[in-house]
């Protein structure tokens, strides 16, 4: 499987790290604790858009950091560089010489990409040293948080379509070339069926779909033209943009150059509306297209949709079939980032005993979890087929055989569940020790896998307002351990 990074920086990515990461870094270089091991998860505190799931994108990308993970020449030679403020060489050189030939070497353990996840869920899990656990932060946010966020959206919106295409058109509104490549692999993997960016669907094997602009159409002395021209070099696979002047009449023309063609062997694949009125537009084209006997073209809408706004047209009963996304999906353009972390849950003394972290706060969501964590999806049926609840436990503690999990953020939540409860574990391994163990799937295997993780939930967990809360929680000894660490820190007495 091609590494698309290094397609296209050629170049390490180990300086793509905020700075405080290496100021921390050198700390513990100093400090003699780069090499204990320590144990650090990504989790989001919130489900995106207020819906009741995420959808875990990101893995493969950073995969692919992590293959490449190397201090190349460059990055040390600019380092050397840096100075504090008194002027002075901030990083002594024996510890550039340490980064240089610094190898990974972690553990790495993660959610697969196109799985439903929920707040406080490990998304990724990371065991290593120190130092190098550190380092992997700022990356590892930006990479999955956005990936995440991106393939929700696309979910959201496939969710309103009903199943119906979604194609991603968003490069031209896209934060950068970075985030339009990231978000169409992302948006692939939440549901939808091809981009319109042409370097994802070279990297990652996207299908490519588009038709033409209005500045086409104004090429060319007539709309009838333009659309003649057009259907020549394309006469197997020909969609027409109708609402350059008037979008009723384009119709009109667009079915007139499919009747003067058709002994050619040109067939109509569909039109496109950008604009106007939808819900009235599409019901008139497919009465004009049916009546001229062009029953399967297809209709396309486009034109700033979002999961609401396609709810809406569906409720109205527009004749769209086919539904073309830029803006609000490749922008997440009702939420502007997820809200996902990276936390120490665990550091190995000296002794060789893994002690617990807990990071407190006065807002209980913020309040980190201790341990070595992984989830365990509970379904109510044998074949797994319908979700029940997740358990967040700890590795070393384990699950009871006959358990409870409690909601971390209100411990009345409960789910109570048996020895006989069907479940599978949802963390897997994909690094031991800087070796890659996990076979990747295909971007098309992990879209698959949306499909059905999202058909395991309940209709009221999925549904696009006001959604039910999905049942999370903390195997009931992960939570007493996570109660006493939290007294312990606060000076009560365990």
């Amino acid at each position: 499987m091609a590494n698309s990074l290094q397609q296209l920086y050629k170049t390490s990515l180990c300086l793509l790290t905020d700075f405080y990461q290496l100021t921390m870094a050198y700390g513990y270089w100093k400090a003699g604790l780069h090499e204990n091991e320590a144990v650090f998860y990504h989790s989001i505190r919130k489900s995106p858009f207020k819906g009741g799931y995420a959808i875990c994108a990101g893995l493969g990308t950073l995969i692919e950091y992590l293959l490449g993970f190397q201090f190349v020449e460059e990055d040390i030679n600019y380092l050397s560089t840096l100075k504090d403020s008194q002027g002075k060489v901030l990083f002594h050189q024996d510890f550039l010489t340490y980064l240089r030939h610094l190898k990974f070497s972690c553990d790495i353990d993660a959610i697969e990409e196109g799985c439903v996840v929920f707040p406080h869920e490990p998304l990724v899990r990371v065991k290593g040293p120190l130092l190098q656990c550190q380092l992997l932060e700022s990356i590892l946010l930006n990479i999955t948080n956005f990936q995440t966020l991106i393939a929700t959206s696309a979910a959201r919106l496939v969710q309103a379509t009903r199943g119906e295409p979604v194609l991603e058109f968003g490069l031209r509104r896209a934060q950068g070339f970075d985030g339009a490549l990231m978000a169409s692999r992302a948006a692939y993997i939440g549901g939808c069926t091809a981009t319109s960016n042409v370097l994802a669907g070279k990297l990652f094997g996207i299908p490519v779909r588009g038709t033409h602009a209005h500045s086409w159409v104004l090429c060319f002395d007539s709309e009838l033209e333009a659309f003649r021209n057009y259907a020549k070099t394309f006469p197997d696979r020909c969609i027409f943009l109708v609402d350059t002047y008037n979008t009723l009449e384009g119709m009109k023309n667009a079915i007139k150059v499919a009747d003067e063609l058709k002994d050619e062997g040109f067939q109509l694949a569909g039109v496109r509306l950008d604009s106007g009125d939808l819900a009235y537009l599409s019901k008139e084209a497919r009465k004009l297209l049916d009546a001229a006997g062009y029953t399967d073209a297809c209709i396309v809408g486009s034109n700033d949709l979002s999961p609401l706004v396609i709810t809406s047209l569906k409720e109205q009963e527009a004749k769209i079939n086919v539904w073309g996304v830029g803006t609000r999906l490749i922008t997440a353009f009702e939420q502007s980032a997820l809200d996902g972390v990276y936390k120490l849950s665990a550091i190995k003394s000296l002794q060789g005993k893994w002690e617990y972290k807990v990071k407190l706060s006065e807002q209980a969501i913020k309040i980190s979890t201790p341990g070595i964590l992984s989830v365990r999806r509970f379904y109510f049926d044998k074949h797994c087929e319908h979700a029940m609840a997740d358990a967040i436990y700890d590795e070393l503690l384990g699950i009871p055989v006959k358990g409870t999990i409690i909601d971390p953020s209100d411990a009345t939540r409960r789910c109570v569940f048996s020895s006989q409860t069907p479940y599978r574990e949802l963390t897997h391994a994909i690094f031991r020790k800087g070796r890659l163990v996990y076979k990747r799937p295909e971007l098309c295997e992990s879209r698959e896998k949306t499909y059905h993780a999202l058909k395991q939930l309940d209709e009221s967990i999925r549904r696009l307002l006001n959604p039910h809360t999905y049942p999370v929680g903390l195997s009931s000894n992960l939570y007493e351990l996570k109660h006493q660490l939290i007294l312990k820190a606060r000076g009560f007495t365990v």
